[in-house]
């Protein structure tokens, strides 16, 4: 066989080889995707302290709502809003949390029309000590927010430990949020 005709027929078959090969690892890296849980997104800020801020409360414009809440107590921080579908759906175990005294929790009302948020309370209960009003959103880039919902878990020290994306379920109440909670409650300042 002469060189030009082996040239050829090696080209040829790594014309081919090459588009197999990256279509395998493609199809492995989306086969690894679709066993990961979507709520489990590392937060670079777990583990560091929460941002800081201060925004008005929703219940009072005049009073103002910082990251000096977080201290001294284990807390939640809950980023919703009243045209979120989603947290409508994770109302009910919020609530439930709440009156189970628990976890204090905070929510951050998030680019949302205030007196909407308002009547979203009335409606469906309050399960929050306060909330803020980040009004164009510029906290919750602080924090990592990606959409609504979203939940933070703070330590005594005001140092974010858990993130949750995503409607937090009774599930995720019972087998991820309370024994984090107990342990975080547990330690000693």
């Amino acid at each position: 066989m002469s060189s030009r005709l082996r040239l050829f027929r090696d080209v040829g078959m790594s014309k081919y080889l090459l588009p197999v090969i990256l279509f395998f690892i493609l199809t492995s890296f989306l086969f690894v995707g679709l066993y990961r849980d979507p709520t489990e997104v590392s937060s670079p800020l777990v583990g560091k302290p929460v941002p800081q801020f201060s925004l008005p409360r929703l219940d009072n414009s005049e009073a103002l709502f910082s990251e000096r809440e977080f201290l001294g107590k284990v807390s939640l921080l809950n980023v919703w809003a009243s045209w979120c579908v989603a947290c409508l759906e994770e109302h009910p175990v919020l609530s439930e949390l709440a009156n189970r005294n628990a976890i204090i929790i905070y929510g951050l009302n998030y680019k949302d029309d205030v007196t909407k948020a308002h009547q979203y309370l009335v409606e469906h209960g309050n399960p929050y000590l306060a909330n803020a009003v980040d009004a164009f959103g510029r906290v919750g880039i602080e924090w990592g927010v990606y959409g609504v919902p979203e939940t933070f878990v703070v330590d005594k020290k005001g140092v974010i430990r858990y993130k949750h994306i995503g409607v937090v379920t009774q599930q995720d109440v019972e087998e991820k949020l309370l024994p984090l909670i107990g342990q975080l409650q547990s330690e000693v300042l």
